[in-house]
């Protein structure tokens, strides 16, 4: 009860004109690293952004479309982005190689690794994806990460080609792939486009899980995609990946505080553009290993205690 009423008080919550810690004003650039126009990280990065622009007024923001996780790891660290989304096990390796640079603003949703066939095609199982020709994902994706680890702890050789989820969905629609890998919130965008213009399946990723979790940490989990989510498939089981949005530790606290209290302040707006941001957990929220939470996002989450 408690949380629920606590979760009922931040969404009723009036919005800051302008975000504020120990009273100094949000200010500077907020450029938000996303990814593809057809995927959930760009329509709750753009969406983010516009809440920004309304009630952050002494902040510029603007939204960067990325090949994603990697890249977008790569844009903060390199001062191109200011924040950005990107998966755990990602985060969890830029860690690994540049200890105390990143930190999280918060844990966001979680992904789900999509592996798309034509229904009507011959790969009904990972299994058969053996010699095909299969996108991966865009090179510096998380995507590609994943689809590789994936591949490698079945023992699967595909012809790869690396293709963004945009060309990945059209190049299956023209069979110029037998498939293709795309990791992203539910339901994505052009996944369920293609859904409604040709049969497709999704591949059972069951099998992968404590495979992963063995060689790679424990980041991954076993999901469901709903028969409901895209047109003519059943239910599925993938894998599971948690999303943050992240920073350099060098953000200001009050820029990190601001944006943090847009998340949940603005949970409502930005489920609208996507409803992923709905899933958004206060409680799950500061769960971001292995990156520390920011300062900033510190000093908001622990004003919210009941």
């Amino acid at each position: 009860m408690r949380r629920r009423a606590l979760l009922a008080a931040l969404a009723a919550a009036p919005f800051l004109s302008a975000c504020e810690s120990d009273g100094a004003e949000a200010t500077g650039t907020l450029r938000i690293a996303t990814g593809s126009p057809g995927a959930v990280y760009y329509r709750y990065g753009s969406a983010i952004a516009d809440l920004a622009r309304r009630y952050l007024p002494n902040v510029h923001a603007s939204v960067l479309s990325t090949a994603a996780s990697q890249i977008n790891v790569d844009y903060i660290l390199n001062g191109t982005a200011d924040v950005a989304f990107t998966q755990a096990d990602i985060a969890a390796d830029n860690e690994k190689a540049h200890p105390r640079q990143l930190a999280a603003l918060a844990r966001l949703y979680d992904d789900y690794i999509h592996v798309v066939v034509a229904a009507q095609g011959k790969i009904a199982t990972f299994q058969d994806l053996q010699n095909h020709r299969i996108s991966v994902g865009a090179k510096g994706s998380g995507t590609a990460v994943t689809a590789n680890r994936v591949l490698e702890v079945n023992n699967v050789t595909v012809e790869h080609a690396q293709l963004g989820l945009d060309d990945s969905v059209k190049a299956l629609r023209n069979s110029q792939i037998d498939g293709f890998f795309f990791s992203g919130g539910l339901p994505v965008a052009a996944i369920a486009d293609l859904a409604r213009d040709m049969p497709i399946r999704l591949l059972n990723l069951a099998d992968s899980v404590q495979s992963l979790r063995r060689t790679y940490g424990d980041y991954y989990a076993e999901r469901v995609v709903p028969a409901s989510t895209y047109t003519g498939i059943t239910a599925t089981v993938v894998i599971g990946i948690a999303n943050y949005l992240v920073v350099r530790l060098s953000m200001s606290e009050p820029l990190a505080y601001g944006v943090t209290r847009l998340l949940f302040e603005g949970r409502d707006e930005l489920a609208k553009a996507h409803q992923a941001a709905a899933r958004l957990n206060i409680r799950s929220a500061i769960s971001t290993p292995p990156l520390p939470l920011h300062p900033g996002a510190i000093r908001y989450y622990r004003a919210q205690k009941p």
